[in-house]
């Protein structure tokens, strides 16, 4: 059960007692505080299930075949993304592209070949503000939803697949997702490679501790990427691990 919905029978059972005992007030709102602390400090907790259903690394079928997953994050960049997937190519390696629906639909044509190379594109919100752990409900749904039309427009396949801007999603935002049947990513490990320009320290960050299984984060609007990937990717080699799309390691191929 997600955070919210103990949240809301908390808040439900409350009133009842203080329907019942009304001079228990103090310990019903300590209790209300606590939890509102608690889902706020959730917020940040970007690899925690603390909030809802969480993937931070793939199932254990695609660990058993030794797969890992590259993500690439805040895209399409309209010269970089297709640097980004001529390395791939060059390595036989597929990823899965979480893409800001309004950088899409200017750029639907290398949207379209990330999909024509197997790739997957997935949701990363339309508009990619970092206020989204903010939103209400009913605009967080819309946010999202305008990505997933977006993609879906532009390849053919919906989304099946979601992560936040900046990684960080509020206690309302496994509601929506349940709703348009997507499951919320995170990462095993990141590089950092948007706010590091050495190619050396993203790619440690990257391989420290790197296993089946993992789930890594890159951006491909991000110029360092592309000294990064093919180390990322001879060092996948050395190591017998695979990179495959999030479908494919969660065999939701269609």
């Amino acid at each position: 059960m997600s955070a919210i919905r103990v949240s809301l029978l908390l808040h439900g059972a409350g009133a009842v007692a203080l329907v019942l005992a009304p001079q228990a007030w103090p310990w019903v709102a300590t209790a209300l505080v606590a939890n509102h602390l608690a889902l706020v400090g959730g917020v940040f907790l970007v690899r925690s299930s603390f909030l809802g259903p969480n993937l931070d690394r793939l199932p254990a079928a695609a660990r058993a075949q030794r797969e890992v997953c590259l993500t690439f994050d805040d895209g399409p960049h309209p010269e970089l993304t297709p640097a980004v997937l001529e390395i791939l190519e060059r390595y036989q390696a597929k990823a899965s592209f979480f893409c800001v629906g309004e950088r899409a639909q200017a750029h639907p044509e290398i949207v379209r070949e990330i999909a024509r190379r197997g790739h997957s594109v997935e949701n990363h919100s339309h508009r990619h503000s970092y206020a989204f752990a903010l939103y209400g409900i009913s605009r967080m749904r819309r946010e999202i939803e305008a990505a997933q039309a977006a993609v879906t427009a532009i390849t053919g396949r919906t989304p099946r697949f979601f992560r936040a801007p900046a990684g960080f999603r509020s206690p309302l935002t496994d509601l929506v997702l349940a709703k348009l049947g997507l499951r919320y990513v995170s990462w095993t490990r990141r590089g950092l490679d948007a706010v590091r320009d050495d190619p050396a320290r993203v790619l440690a960050r990257l391989i420290a501790g790197l296993a089946p299984g993992d789930l890594l984060l890159l951006h491909d609007n991000a110029p360092v990427s592309l000294a990064v990937l093919p180390p990322l990717l001879d060092e996948l080699a050395a190591r017998g691990l695979k990179s495959v799309s999030l479908p494919d390691a969660c065999s939701l191929s269609s």
